[in-house]
């Protein structure tokens, strides 16, 4: 079956920027050059939020891995960090010197990297949101940058052609890419993390090994590229380029599978959910739209096997990308099946219950860092009152 339309959602009143869903599906957070951010229930009947609070165009969003928080970039130059309820309520801090073009959380949900205009990345706690550290090697506009899934990398794109691979320990750049022909719009890396892509203004998307720097894959389209999203399996990537159109990859045979109509006028961005079932995208005639993955039917069941820590039977391609860069499946028999149900289950509902754990954490956190700004006003409100009072006193005095 091909790829559907699912939903369509109007509500911006300029171009989309941004699109991401939460982990369970049930929100798909968007940004846009209207300053405001919009987060969608999947639910039918049930309203969108709008957010308002930055003072300019918003460039990126993405919510938590918990999906207890949303974090947007914007040309205000600030970051904020939004509870994504009814209040909408958000901290806000000063993350550049120009226009924030990404941000993105680390896998364990703990910290934050940003990519602007001002040439840099920095890197933050979510957790009262303070600064770590600074990457500052590009020599042009920083259009993106993401977290390995191990978190132990950083990967960035800039309008200097280059992509950068940094060590998040050292803090150095490890490998700098340049066969781009042009801005590099993109980046992000396969979900096995042993590769990356990139999608550029030189109408090209590029995979690479990032443990042999080598290019794997090489697509040439023939209009601007402007984002990408890896389906969770890292066997399909996603495209939104300016011709309009999204474009399917099947990273295993290396080709194009599908090429989708939908938006008027230049697609923005485009994301997979986390589950893979669904994806969605923006463009600049202010809408968002969300599909029905539908082309592997049995990626869902692969993941699930993929998760209790067994290999998945795939056939075993030798087309151009046999690489052993994580994009296929090596066919092996299952190990584990002597593993009792039981123990599987109770596994997974620890691990749901800590991931519960550690949402309730993101919010509370979010809520006492509200509190502090709050109490902050406050005391400088009282400041003012009492040096008012002085005032008046010494007038009376006088």
């Amino acid at each position: 079956e091909d790829p559907s339309l699912e939903r369509h959602f109007k509500g911006h009143r300029d171009a989309v920027t941004s699109v991401d869903f939460s982990l369970n599906k049930k929100q798909l957070a968007s940004g846009s050059m209207d300053s405001c951010l919009m987060i969608w229930s999947m639910k039918p009947q049930m309203r969108a939020y709008r957010f308002a609070g930055h003072r300019d165009a918003v460039m990126c969003v993405q919510f938590s891995p918990s999906g207890h928080l949303v974090a947007s970039g914007s040309r205000d130059k600030t970051v904020r960090l939004w509870i994504p309820s009814l209040k909408g309520e958000s901290t806000v801090f000063k993350a550049h010197t120009a226009t924030v073009r990404s941000v993105n959380f680390s896998s364990d949900g703990q910290s934050i990297v940003t990519a602007s205009d001002d040439k840099t990345v920095k890197v933050w706690t979510v957790h009262r949101q303070k600064f770590l550290f600074s990457l500052s090697q590009h020599i042009n506009w920083v259009r993106c940058a993401r977290f390995s899934p191990d978190g132990r990398l950083i990967v960035s794109s800039s309008d200097d052609k280059t992509v950068k691979l940094w060590d998040k320990t050292s803090r150095e750049c490890i490998h700098s890419f340049c066969e781009h022909a042009g801005f590099v719009n993109h980046v992000d890396f396969h979900p096995s993390g042993t590769c990356i892509a990139a999608a550029g203004t030189d109408n090209t998307v590029k995979l690479w090994d990032i443990r042999m720097n080598r290019l794997l894959q090489h697509y040439q389209g023939n209009s601007v590229v402007n984002s990408l999203s890896f389906h969770p399996s890292g066997n399909y990537l996603v495209t939104a380029s300016n011709d309009s159109t999204l474009k399917i990859l099947d990273l295993l045979e290396g080709r194009l599978l599908y090429t989708l109509h939908g938006h008027q006028g230049p697609a923005t961005c485009v994301a997979f959910s986390r589950s893979g079932e669904l994806f969605a995208s923006g463009g600049s005639d202010e809408q968002v739209m969300v599909w029905k993955t539908n082309f592997d039917a049995d990626y869902g069941d692969a993941l699930k096997t993929q998760k209790s820590g067994s290999t998945v039977d795939g056939s075993h391609h030798t087309g151009p990308s046999e690489m052993d860069s994580g994009i296929h499946h090596k066919k092996t028999k299952t190990q584990d099946s002597g593993r009792n149900h039981e123990q599987q289950e109770v596994e997974a509902s620890l691990a749901n219950t800590l991931e519960h754990i550690m949402g309730q954490l993101d919010v509370l956190t979010q809520t006492v860092s509200i509190l502090e700004q709050r109490l902050t006003l406050t005391e400088d409100k009282l400041k003012e009152c009492l040096e008012n009072q002085q005032k008046i006193i010494q007038n009376k005095t006088n």
